[in-house]
């Protein structure tokens, strides 16, 4: 039986901020564990890649903010380039209960630091996005330090940088079993490759994660959420650096990566076949007509159909992270549960699990209240504006 400290069950940018942080902080005998052939095969891969702090809670805004800080570092800390691009996040408002919530974000966002969230006008959002069809529009909000990431090179980063400090990864290694003994404390992990001992356990499985928990017998509230992504063929209709542009009021919103326009818009899913992550032709043809409707450059476009793809959020029932130790089992850690936001806190989200795991709590910024115990105790936290 081959022996480690922690193993870490998803080689995603969560997983891999996860045994990054534990190896920086000095914990030896890590070992990342994924099922995958090799990195970037799951959510992660998937990933539009965006990061913003105009969040309408504040542990949303923390979380951002400590992850822009070790973005701004990341090159110097993993040796690798995250892509961060401030291009901004320019949100938009068709009516005065939008515009309300856009400003109600807008007080937690300075309360918390985030100073140049700003509210826009009609004539300052033609000057940000003049592509945008003006009508309707009656506001909204921007913030020039949100933007855009690389999730694949933040993963690479972290996985280059955890191997240097004696992180293993094992490829293809499916876990089968989390075996607990008398005490209730999981003792190992039972692979396709063989069991490993272990003396903990952090469940980084994204969208998958409630299935890892399973295995040592505990609910963990998180489901997986299809999000589609519709993308023109390569066209210079757009800028380059154009912010990612959001409609707030139903969530329709589109940036340009790599030479095409992305479009996206949020809708329920398939609940009878919640891991499917197929595109939906209707979607398609859905999320075209808002673009032309919206952004008449667009009509010029061609959508690539077979570029077009999907991905899985790992949604909470309060749509933020849990993070932290397992009530049920003090040795199983929870890193899940991001809700759409994971790989741009996942620098945040490592660090702050490295510290729990650690030195018993997290100290770089409060977040007592991402514990997992929380929706037994009744404590969700509150969602704020549902637009933010």
């Amino acid at each position: 039986m081959r022996p480690a400290a922690l193993a870490v069950i998803g080689g995603g940018v969560m997983g891999a901020s996860a045994a990054y942080h534990l190896a920086a902080r000095g914990q030896r005998d890590v070992v990342i564990l994924d099922r995958a052939d090799g990195p970037g095969a799951g959510s992660t891969g998937r990933a539009t890649g965006g990061y913003r702090a105009q969040f309408g809670t504040a542990i949303n805004v923390r979380l951002s903010l400590l992850a822009r800080e070790k973005l701004l570092g990341f090159a110097d800390e993993t040796g690798v380039d995250p892509g961060y691009l401030p291009a901004g996040y320019l949100w938009l408002a068709t009516s005065a209960a939008e515009l309300e919530a856009l400003r109600a974000g807008r007080e937690v966002q300075h309360a918390e630091g985030l100073r140049e969230a700003v509210a826009v006008s009609p004539d300052d959002i033609a000057r940000l996005n003049p592509a945008i069809r003006p009508e309707g529009i009656v506001g909204g909000a921007f913030c020039p330090t949100d933007g855009f990431i690389r999730p694949l090179k933040i993963l690479e980063g972290y996985l280059a940088a955890a191997a240097r400090l004696g992180v293993r990864v094992e490829w293809g290694a499916e876990v089968t079993a989390l075996r607990r003994d008398g005490s209730g404390r999981i003792v190992g992990v039972d692979t396709a490759g063989g069991p490993i001992a272990v003396e903990g356990v952090v469940d980084a499985a994204g969208p998958w994660a409630a299935s890892v928990a399973a295995m040592a017998g505990i609910a963990l509230p998180v489901t997986p959420l299809r999000r589609q992504i519709a993308t023109t063929t390569p066209c210079d209709l757009l800028p380059a650096d154009m912010p990612m542009t959001i409609w707030a009021g139903d969530g329709f919103h589109l940036r340009v990566r790599d030479g095409r326009v992305l479009l996206l818009w949020p809708t329920p899913g398939v609940p009878e076949h919640p891991f499917d992550a197929s595109v939906d032709p209707a979607w398609v043809d859905a999320v075209v007509a808002m673009a032309h409707a919206r952004v008449p450059v667009l009509r010029r476009a061609t959508i690539d159909r077979a570029a077009s793809w999907a991905g899985l959020y790992e949604m909470s029932p309060d749509k933020h992270a849990i993070l932290g130790a397992a009530p049920e089992c003090p040795n199983l850690y929870f890193i899940n549960g991001s809700s759409g936001h994971g790989v741009m806190h996942s620098p945040a989200l490592g660090q702050l699990l490295a510290e729990i795991i650690c030195d018993g709590r997290a100290s770089s910024l409060d977040a007592s209240c991402l514990e997992p115990s929380r929706f037994e105790a009744g404590t969700r936290i509150p969602m704020g504006s549902d637009l933010l």
